[in-house]
């Protein structure tokens, strides 16, 4: 059964929900347990460990209070927000001075010259992590910097805007003065990077 799109107005009516705003009983708990198997393969590509993930996912589903009368919306945010704040705390308690500075600009300057022009698209991106090319991304990514792999992740795989991870970011920063504009420069770094390295990878598999 397909999910009733979120529309972010608790008194609209989406498909599948009953008027007045109210939503099918278990409605929530569904969007939370959907919304926990997105989280898992977020959590576990930013911290890079598969069991320290499930074991966030898990205790974070467990400490949400889910009325089953909710806004499933509201419900499916909540676990992704507490799973975002989650493995950013755990990469700040375990590497303390990840987020602390602002990353050099590139003297090399980016292939990109914005966030609109990307070698890699996000449906290129969701194959790269569910299909055959999952082993050399997470390779990949364990060649990057702790503030990299962070800024990467919340772009790629939850599509958060640049302020928005900007924001996650300086949740854990000290001082916090992590702007748009450094994690949209460090995003394009990123992509270009992982175009590059695709692109190297491609003729090897060839042999």
């Amino acid at each position: 059964m397909a999910e009733s799109p979120c529309t972010g107005h608790p008194g609209s009516t989406a498909a599948g929900a009953h008027p007045l705003g109210a939503t099918r009983p278990g409605e929530a708990a569904l969007k939370a347990e959907t919304a926990a198997v997105e989280m898992y393969r977020f959590a576990a590509l930013l911290l890079g460990d598969e069991a320290e993930a499930m074991n966030l996912v898990e205790t974070t589903v467990a400490a949400v209070d889910i009325d089953p009368c909710a806004d499933p919306c509201t419900a499916k945010g909540l676990v992704r927000e507490r799973v975002l704040d989650g493995a950013l705390a755990i990469v700040h308690r375990d590497h303390p001075a990840a987020f602390d500075h602002l990353p050099a600009a590139d003297p090399t300057g980016s292939c990109l010259e914005d966030d609109a022009t990307v070698p890699l698209s996000s449906g290129e991106i969701a194959s790269l992590i569910a299909g055959a090319g999952r082993g050399p991304l997470r390779d990949w990514l364990g060649r990057l910097s702790h503030a990299q792999r962070a800024v990467f992740v919340q772009r790629a795989l939850l599509g958060s805007s640049n302020a928005d991870t900007a924001r996650a970011i300086n949740r854990h920063a000290r001082p916090s003065t992590w702007t748009a504009e450094a994690v949209s420069n460090l995003f394009r770094q990123a992509l270009c990077s992982l175009a590059s390295s695709l692109m190297h990878a491609a003729p090897a598999a060839q042999v």
